[in-house]
């Protein structure tokens, strides 16, 4: 685990070159196919040398959740191991470590039909149209959830439509970790969801994070990297998203960062100067709670990003040996 642009790729593709390791990738926007050079996803020629799994599995007009990738991802363990090899999960979305590890509530599955249904109501309508009708279903999950989270906004309003029961009241009961925004937190009756011991993983878990020590150097990581992707043809690559016609800036893909801000420039928002700042301070906004989230963390074991000897660090806390491949 570890914030963005900290070089966990890298060190993952090391260990395999020394354990007999598959990867799972644990990333969100990867998953999404012809979204590559903005998510920073391993290049064809370094995914024929260390395959990644869940990688290029969906389309960018699908949506995929923390459900799916817990389905996905231990049947890929399961195949993994039943190969006598090892799972290596890499990547920086947190919901989907902590929700393999800890299970996943009771809610009900998105809807896909609905789902559309609601985009188009708040296309035509205006996102603030679609907050009301939240209030109107579920004042207090309104309350908690800002008009400008689109995203929250439309899964409590589905959520309501089709289980009929509000999504605060299954904050209240402790039966979701999808509220996890500060203001989700701070709501009184909210406890945090455990798994039953039946969703519980069957494997022995070795956590491993990485991160720079100074902030300076992940900040420095993350620009020299958003311009090395402006370099290899980003832009572009949004432009033929966009040329598409089935996507919109709204759509879970497209909120990833850096597909935002391009595509507020190609819709004239901003200039190219602005969609560059906006897109690094984004990306730092990523990483920042991306370690807010590792800073709790129970059972970590800590690498420094840059070092030499993560790779054999890595190996003295698995208790691995490397072995010839």
């Amino acid at each position: 685990m570890g914030p963005t642009a900290s070089g966990k790729t890298d060190l993952a593709m090391q260990l395999c070159e020394r354990l007999p390791c598959d990867i799972i990738s644990v990333d969100s926007a990867m998953v999404y196919r012809g979204m590559d050079i903005g998510t920073a996803k391993p290049s064809p020629e370094e995914q024929s040398r260390t395959p990644h799994r869940l990688i290029d599995i969906c389309d960018p007009a699908d949506t995929y959740s923390a459900a799916d990738f817990c389905r996905d991802a231990r049947r890929e363990m399961a195949a993994i191991t039943a190969a006598g090899r090892i799972p290596l999960l890499v990547g920086g979305t947190m919901m989907y470590f902590k929700s393999l590890l800890n299970g996943l509530s009771d809610m009900p599955a998105a809807d896909p039909a609905l789902r559309r249904e609601l985009e188009v109501f708040a296309a035509e309508q205006g996102w603030p149209a679609l907050h009301q009708e939240l209030t109107r279903l579920d004042p207090v999950a309104a309350r908690l959830i800002h008009p400008n989270n689109h995203q929250r906004v439309l899964r409590a309003v589905e959520v309501v439509r089709l289980s009929g029961v509000p999504i605060s009241e299954l904050w209240r009961a402790g039966k979701t970790v999808s509220g996890d925004n500060r203001a989700i937190k701070d709501y009184p009756y909210f406890t945090r969801w455990q798994a039953d011991e039946s969703d519980s993983l069957p494997y022995t878990v070795v956590q491993l994070a990485m991160a720079p020590i100074e902030r300076s150097q992940l900040h420095e990581r993350i620009r020299l990297r958003f311009l090395q992707m402006l370099a290899q043809g980003f832009v572009s690559e949004v432009e033929e998203l966009k040329s598409r016609g089935d996507l919109n800036p709204d759509m879970a893909s497209m909120r990833c960062v850096g597909y935002r801000q391009v595509w507020a420039h190609l819709d004239g928002v901003c200039d190219s100067d602005a969609m560059v700042e906006k897109g690094i301070a984004a990306t730092r906004q990523l990483a920042k709670r991306q370690l807010t989230w590792l800073r709790k963390w129970q059972g970590l074991h800590w690498l420094e990003a840059d070092s030499d000897q993560n790779v054999t660090a890595a190996l003295k806390i698995t208790g691995l040996r490397a072995t010839l491949k």
